[in-house]
């Protein structure tokens, strides 16, 4: 969807001059250095896909944030090419670049830009009012974006009665509001304290869920990045360290850098089900019969058994003393065994977000994917292993 090639910025330097430094063969960054010139990003080159939730860490002055605004050309880039949806961004027209930010790229940043005198509704509509959308058309689109970030009925209070976190979902709103393909947020939850911040984060990626959105969020720290991103990029001194999953980067960090933060960070953030799970003890069909079932378990000392439907779904779990008393009752339905007190998560969930529920289940949290079929069992002494292995790993790092 967003094909970044080669971007560099140049700053105190005239354009023309600095891609003639960054063409000389002995080092184009270093001759612009040389010269006078600041390389605020230096040959940086990603893709995004639909969908995804890509996210760009690194400490201040890393170029993140003049990264992800070249890719509008919020700042024009000195050198490199930006494509959106194969389009090339550098070549468009003032009107198609105004079309790009205002109907397919929106933009949240760290700083609300709430206008005090109009109320929350207004603020939200204030970009489809300058696209020019009727008055009825942009309020109706305004309450429907403040719905989604649960904002609903507060329209008509004004910015000065809300707190921090609250300005910031009006912002998150404004840009919902015109339905954009793509949304940039640059470092929008930094200025929240922890406790806001966690629960923006949580928002954020429910609304993902809910409106499959691609976005490209920007942050400082880690921690954030791992629990937000799908993939990370890590930038430092302008230039890309390393682009990966969570995971990756915990698990095998590119740079002595990168291995600094990773020191830091909550590593459990970067265990996840599918990292942790094993194969089920046994399964099962609701067309069987619990003593079949039974004596599956026996061979492999279960407790339990996953029972599935013919669509492969799971209908529910059979434990030994459920299928044992059908058993002794004469009972050849396993649907009279089954029940449905168990938890479902998918294999790329956090260990982080489940560990507190192994504790209060007898029977393994079933991993399942995008269509609900069970891949796997993660057992209560999976998860404790697994977060007292990270901690090992965590104090020798």
């Amino acid at each position: 969807m967003i094909d970044v090639r080669n971007l560099t910025k140049v700053f105190n330097m005239a354009p023309g001059r600095a891609r003639r430094a960054l063409d000389t063969a002995d080092g184009g960054a270093q001759a612009v250095r040389d010269s006078g010139g600041a390389v605020a990003v230096d040959d940086v080159s990603f893709s995004v896909e639909r969908g995804e939730l890509f996210a760009v860490m690194g400490l201040s002055g890393s170029g993140k944030s003049t990264v992800v605004r070249m890719i509008n050309r919020l700042v024009e880039p000195t050198a490199g090419t930006v494509a959106y949806e194969g389009a090339d961004v550098g070549s468009m027209t003032p009107e198609k670049l105004r079309e790009l930010r205002n109907r397919r790229i929106s933009m949240v940043f760290q700083h609300f830009a709430l206008f005090p005198h109009r109320t929350v509704r207004e603020n939200t509509a204030y970009g489809l009012k300058a696209r020019g959308v009727a008055r009825s058309e942009r309020l109706e689109r305004a309450d429907k974006a403040l719905e989604q970030v649960g904002l609903a009925h507060r329209g008509d209070a004004y910015p000065d009665e809300f707190s921090g976190g609250m300005k910031q979902r009006v912002g998150l709103a404004r840009a919902l509001a015109t339905d954009p393909d793509v949304l940039i947020m640059d470092e929008p939850f930094s200025a929240l304290d922890p406790l806001t911040r966690r629960s923006m984060q949580e928002q954020l990626l429910e609304l993902q869920q809910d409106l499959g959105k691609t976005i490209i969020f920007v942050t400082h720290d880690l921690n954030e990045a791992m629990r937000i991103g799908d993939r990370i990029m890590v930038m430092k001194d302008g230039r890309v360290v390393q682009l990966a999953t969570g995971p990756e980067i915990i698990s095998r960090p590119a740079t002595d850098y990168v291995r600094d933060f990773v020191s830091d960070v909550d590593r459990t953030r970067g265990l996840t089900a599918g990292a942790v799970m094993q194969r089920p003890w046994a399964t099962a069909g609701l067309g069987e019969h619990p003593q079949q079932v039974l004596d599956r378990l026996a061979d492999v000392a279960g407790r339990c058994a996953y029972v599935t439907g013919d669509d492969g779904r799971i209908a529910g779990v059979a434990t030994t003393e459920a299928l044992t008393q059908a058993v002794r009752r004469d009972r050849t339905d396993l649907g009279d065994c089954v029940a449905d007190e168990y938890t479902a998560v998918t294999d790329d969930t956090p260990v982080v977000e489940f560990c507190h529920l192994t504790g209060g289940h007898r029977v393994p949290l079933a991993v399942v994917d995008g269509g609900g079929h069970l891949v796997g069992v993660v057992p209560r002494s999976r998860v404790l292993n697994a977060i007292a292995a990270s901690e090992e790993v965590s104090e020798h790092a």
